[in-house]
């Protein structure tokens, strides 16, 4: 620990002596960027490929009998439907529907299932899978793993040749490669890319053979973000919160049609509501006329001058080489190329509402 409530990495040694510079985010103090600074990074990991630390995330490992059916409870998710080493992207719900957190829930095996969890909701998260584990015959036990992610278009070539081979994984899969062990060919760049647990001594030696591949490089939590921002995923705490649910945040594809009209989730009544009626916002990417980005927070307006959203996550994108951002807009504002106008300062920046994502995805899916 840093203070009473900031947690350090369980290599913040080797992020000190690759020269990072840290700052404070969910609790933890992570590094932002390094000496090569953030348009590197970036750029980096989209040609070959970048070492995230993302130790702060939390993993999860359900089991019993009834894992499965918990899971099912916990999300909007056919947790029994999936096979073994599959994943999903799903979500925790509060009872208006609201997003909790959202997760990646990988099957392990029969009656095994791994969750990956955001940092800042990692014990809320605990404590409400517990509370339902009551009901279930199972058990939730949390992990402790150093977690690093290696994305990019080199990343699979990197792994290979420090000794992990990934040629059968694909995109949304994970398997546990050696005792303790998850990986799963995931991320949050948009690029091919794994994320890999593993007890911390078998993490520093991993660390020392990939960087001493020319290929890779340490990636801070700077160029994480802008990667994610292009690649239009969410940040939860920005993009979706407990006051946002799927349907306004253009995630529904993430939960299956017979689960929509049927299941029995927590939520699921709220969201069939939302449905039925329609959202009264969209979330939807935004395109900055000029170089000015605009950020979280900027209210966004009509032509008219009237309220119509909010910048939830914006910045400069350096693979597309203009500003990035997004946000909620009314629902009949929500198409693409929709003119508004972003209050920067007192300043009216016009943003053009845009397709997600900005840069194509690069997922190896088989």
């Amino acid at each position: 620990m840093t203070d009473g409530s900031t947690r350090t990495l369980p290599l913040e040694d080797l992020h000190r002596s690759a020269g990072a510079r840290f700052g404070a985010f969910a609790g933890w103090s992570m590094p932002l960027t390094y000496p090569a600074g953030v348009m590197k990074e970036h750029l980096h990991t989209r040609e070959q490929a970048g070492l995230f630390d993302i130790s702060h995330m939390k993993l999860f490992e359900v089991s019993g009998p009834d894992a499965a059916a918990l899971l099912s409870k916990a999300c909007p998710l056919h947790a029994n439907g999936l096979d073994v080493s599959q994943s999903k992207l799903t979500f925790f719900l509060n009872d208006q529907a609201g997003i909790l957190d959202d997760l990646i829930v990988t099957r392990l095996g029969a009656d095994r299932f791994m969750v990956v969890a955001n940092a800042g909701n990692a014990a809320a998260d605990e404590a409400h899978l517990r509370n339902l584990a009551k009901d279930f015959d199972c058990k939730v036990d949390p992990l402790e793993r150093v977690f690093l992610a290696i994305q990019g278009p080199e990343a699979w070539a990197v792994l290979s040749r420090a000794g992990i081979e990934t040629g059968s994984l694909t995109f949304m899969h994970g398997v546990e490669p050696r005792e303790n062990w998850f990986m799963s060919r995931s991320g949050y760049t948009g690029e091919d890319g794994f994320e890999i647990g593993m007890p911390e001594a078998d993490a520093r030696v991993l660390v020392e053979k990939l960087l001493a591949d020319d290929r890779v490089m340490w990636i801070g939590l700077a160029a994480r973000d802008s990667l994610r921002l292009e690649a239009g995923l969410c940040l939860h705490g920005q993009d979706i919160t407990p006051e946002t649910d799927p349907a306004s945040a253009a995630l529904m594809w993430a939960i299956p049609k017979d689960l929509r009209a049927t299941g029995a989730f927590v939520g699921a009544e709220a969201l069939r509501e939302i449905v039925a009626r329609g959202p009264a916002e969209k979330r939807v990417g935004l395109k900055p006329e000029g170089r000015q980005p605009v950020r979280a927070g900027a209210q966004l307006f009509d032509d008219a001058g009237n309220p119509a959203g909010r910048v939830t996550s914006g910045g400069f994108g350096p693979s597309v080489g203009h500003p990035v951002a997004m946000g909620y807009v009314s629902a009949g504002l929500a198409k693409p190329g929709t003119k508004l106008f972003a209050d920067v300062r007192g300043a009216k920046i016009a943003v053009d509402t845009h397709p997600l994502p900005f840069t194509q995805h690069r997922y190896r899916k088989g």
